[in-house]
């Protein structure tokens, strides 16, 4: 694994490379969405397994979803009472998410903005990217740098001097949360509790 600056993190990013970074929950690996199947096939994942799209704001990721006004304005109000912060939304895909994001369902995506000062950074730099947990499939998160670095060689992280002392995820993945068309369905239950 290469340890690099916030810089060259972004750099590779936006290269195509698999890269991980620390957000609020658990450390992240991402990859630009016409990318994801890197993470795939690094993580040993289940094609049925879907990743998010993670962003640094809303209006980032609004384009990759589509609905009515009526759910589109469902939608942003539940974002705006918990992003950014540990909560997924699985919406209606708009046609410009790739099909490697979601390989067996290309009609939703997982949406995220997440409450981490360097996931900021790097999102706003390199737009939307596909992102999971860092870890492989079926086991669990992984939280410190040397622990993704022995099991991801492959993937480009920070050196630990670029986190700035901030301190990092909670260690438990986000909610998510699906729409029906009618109305929420947890689907995982993580640190936000949802109330309808």
């Amino acid at each position: 694994m290469t340890q690099v600056s916030l810089v060259d993190l972004i750099a590779g990013a936006r290269a195509g490379l698999l890269v991980s970074f620390p957000t609020d929950t658990v450390p992240a690996l991402a990859a630009l969405p016409e990318k994801a199947s890197l993470i795939f096939e690094a993580k040993q994942r289940s094609q049925d397994k879907p990743l998010i799209l993670m962003g640094a704001s809303a209006e980032d990721l609004w384009p990759y979803v589509q609905g009515n006004e009526n759910e589109l304005q469902i939608w942003q109000e539940l974002a705006n009472r918990h992003w950014p912060g540990a909560l997924t939304l699985v919406l209606p895909a708009s046609d410009k998410i790739p099909k490697q994001m979601n390989p067996t369902d290309p009609t939703t995506i997982g949406i995220r903005v997440p409450q981490s000062a360097i996931a900021q950074a790097i999102l706003t730099q390199t737009g939307p990217l596909a992102t999971t947990s860092a870890n492989f499939s079926g086991q669990q998160p992984l939280q410190k740098l040397a622990e993704i670095a022995e099991q991801f060689p492959q993937v480009i992280t920070l050196e630990a001097t670029e986190f700035n002392g901030e301190i990092s995820g909670v260690g438990v993945p986000s909610t998510v949360s699906k729409w029906t068309g009618k109305n929420w369905e947890i689907l995982r239950q993580g640190t936000v509790k949802l109330i309808f």
